[in-house]
């Protein structure tokens, strides 16, 4: 008669804290230097953050000897942090944009939300946030020259994951195909980008596009930008789907086309949501570094959420107040990534459990 092994029993939460932190002498030492590191650093800021921090007033009540932290600035210069040079009076413009961002962002996380139908949605919103931000129907004009702050930040990157996801996938797919010049250039397009950095494709879009172009013709600087981080991230983005590709047996694809399937309702319907899903993770890391690397975009002129943040501290009247500047744009980075992260860790959860189930 065999006989039922039963699971281990799970240790409590502290019990493997005490066993990861404090198993030996050695490992006991390492954890209480790296505490009293910890708290050596962290006092002076805290008492420099939040005791002698200066909340309220002027330029002047932070430069005494025993203020701190001077978030008076941030409160004084917020809006320019968020919208940079966007006339005040129309700064409702960029706030909807944000707001909208935010909503179908949200919608668009919910998987009984996802269809097909989101794609147009997608599509039409980023045309109405070019046409809100740039002014039409009435609306006064703006200059892209004056966009900047959290919105570019944020149009930028998701404009970047969404337009590279269809170039991605189609590269991925050559890199695999049988047709012998159709992979070579997709494996040129990849090694090529992949093998630059970013600053360099940008320098590119903002310098050698416009000397390409026939006399008279011109394209936007911010629309050359998003061109270039877009093929930019294109590249690593479809070695990612190359990599969940590779994870399908080729068993299931003969299944499918044996039972009557053509290739592209294979692809669809059985390739591509297993590989999608045993990437998620990659694909939600390359979105937070399609996040961060905006900031490059301070090389060629756009003042992207960092770059508004360093320029409200070269104000006259609240000259020199980088550290606050640059506090707050990291708080901000940190909660659009870190909010990715988290939501990348439930969604990976959830579908792995609705595919066992």
């Amino acid at each position: 008669m065999s006989q039922i092994e039963l699971a281990p029993p799970v240790a409590p939460d502290w019990h493997r804290w005490r066993e990861g932190l404090f198993n030996g002498w050695a490992n006991g030492l390492v954890t209480l230097a790296t505490l009293a590191a910890i708290l050596w650093i962290a006092l002076p800021f805290v008492r420099w953050a939040v005791i002698d921090a200066v909340w309220t007033g002027t330029a002047a009540d932070c430069a005494t000897e025993t203020a701190g932290a001077c978030w008076a600035f941030v409160g004084a210069k917020f809006r320019f942090m968020l919208f940079a040079f966007f006339p005040p009076p129309l700064q409702w413009r960029p706030a909807l944009v944000i707001a909208l961002i935010a909503a179908l962002l949200t919608v668009s996380a919910i998987p009984r939300f996802w269809s097909f139908r989101l794609v147009p949605v997608w599509l039409l919103a980023l045309v109405g946030i070019w046409l809100l931000m740039a002014g039409t129907s009435g609306l006064e004009p703006v200059s892209t020259n004056h966009w900047g702050g959290l919105p570019i930040t944020l149009t930028v990157s998701i404009a970047g994951l969404a337009f590279a996801f269809p170039i991605a996938l189609l590269l991925a797919l050559a890199r695999q195909s049988d047709m012998g010049l159709v992979r070579s250039l997709a494996i040129a397009f990849i090694e090529v980008l992949r093998g630059v950095p970013m600053i360099a494709v940008l320098y590119v879009a903002m310098l050698i596009v416009p000397m390409a172009l026939p006399s008279g013709a011109a394209i936007d600087k911010l629309l050359r930008a998003q061109i270039g981080v877009t093929l930019f991230f294109s590249a690593y983005l479809a070695e990612i789907i190359r990599a969940g590709l590779q994870v399908i047996p080729a068993g299931q694809k003969e299944a499918a086309l044996s039972l009557g399937l053509s290739r592209i309702q294979m692809l669809r319907l059985v390739v591509l949501p297993q590989a999608l899903r045993a990437v998620i993770p990659a694909i939600v890391n390359l979105s937070i570094g399609i996040v961060l690397n905006t900031s490059l975009l301070a090389v060629i002129g756009i003042y992207d959420l960092l770059n508004a943040a360093k320029t409200s501290a070269t104000d006259p009247a609240w000259l020199g107040f980088y550290s606050e500047a640059y506090i707050f744009a990291a708080l901000v980075y940190f909660a659009i990534c870190f909010s990715g992260s988290r939501y990348s860790l439930w969604l990976e959860k959830k579908l792995n459990g609705a595919h066992r189930r």
